[in-house]
């Protein structure tokens, strides 16, 4: 492990969340997980994520994998829980995980070659996370670990209220206040509750061997399955400003989803990323229930 390095996107989300502390113990804690688990670590990945320290890893067996440290956090708290489930259908498998502290570990399967989706061109995109989610829409046993999505929405509806009190990015305030309640209510009205990924964008789906895609880093809760695709959507951008409504159609039909939730979802979501996410504020209004 020589010429341990540290990704600036991890240190600046290090920064602004306060973890600093965990930082700086960071190179011990992947030493003692390469001892541990007889691992060969390699350089760490680049650009890399704001939470996580990813690098690939040979087992003693000769396998090649994947070695992801991450802060414990909200969001990470259950991926390996959904992995485990997941077992490879469409996902990466997940071949050891810990938590100690305040980090989580795992040691992944490895994507070969690689190479991240969000370089195909973006109806290709919708195709394969549409079919990729199919597979990953369960409904999970009795005693499962996971949280109600409502419980994200809700915090996330906090936060944004807080926001929209210093910035409303661009909405009036009805339309903010009645977008918010939909986020908080669409949750509640859904007939199916099955395990998300929440956070499955093109930048999430790699290119593999043993399937030709498979989804990495995905932020497990339960709830409605209409949710799951609005990241894809937000991420395409000029599709979404051009004509949301199509695009929304578009990936609802894909995914065998009620056109009109999808439509829902997406104009709450844009009404709570809008105070952060510059333009999201005219595709709200675009949207807006008549």
């Amino acid at each position: 492990m020589d010429g341990f390095a540290l990704p600036p996107k991890l240190v600046a989300g290090a920064e602004e969340q306060g973890w600093t502390d965990w930082l700086a113990q960071l190179p011990a804690i992947v030493s003692g997980l390469a001892e541990r688990w007889s691992l060969e670590v390699g350089p760490v990945y680049r650009p890399g994520g704001v939470s996580a320290w990813v690098a690939p890893a040979r087992t003693a067996g000769g396998a090649d994998l994947v070695l992801k440290v991450c802060r414990r956090h909200d969001e990470a708290e259950h991926e390996a829980d959904g992995l485990l489930l997941w077992d490879g259908d469409g996902a990466v498998r997940l071949h050891r995980s810990d938590t100690f502290d305040d980090t989580i570990a795992m040691l992944l399967e490895r994507c070969l070659p690689g190479d991240a989706l969000s370089g195909r061109p973006e109806p290709e995109q919708d195709e394969v996370i549409a079919a990729l989610l199919r597979r990953l829409w369960r409904e999970p046993a009795a005693g499962h670990p996971f949280r109600p999505l409502q419980e994200m929405c809700d915090a996330w509806a906090d936060e944004s209220e807080e926001k929209f009190s210093v910035d409303p990015g661009g909405l009036d305030a009805g339309l903010a206040r009645d977008g918010i309640a939909l986020f908080r209510s669409l949750s509640a009205t859904a007939d199916r509750h099955v395990l998300l990924c929440t956070d499955l964008h093109a930048g999430n789906v790699l290119a593999a061997e043993r399937e030709p895609w498979l989804i990495i880093d995905p932020k497990p809760y339960v709830g409605d399955p209409a949710y799951d695709v609005g990241q894809h959507l937000l991420n395409c951008t000029g599709r979404l400003h051009a004509n949301p409504h199509e695009l929304a159609w578009r990936m609802a039909d894909l995914a065998g989803l009620d056109r009109d939730r999808v439509l829902d979802w997406l104009f709450a979501r844009c009404v709570q990323e809008a105070p952060g996410w510059p333009g999201l504020a005219d595709v709200a209004r675009r949207l807006a229930p008549g």
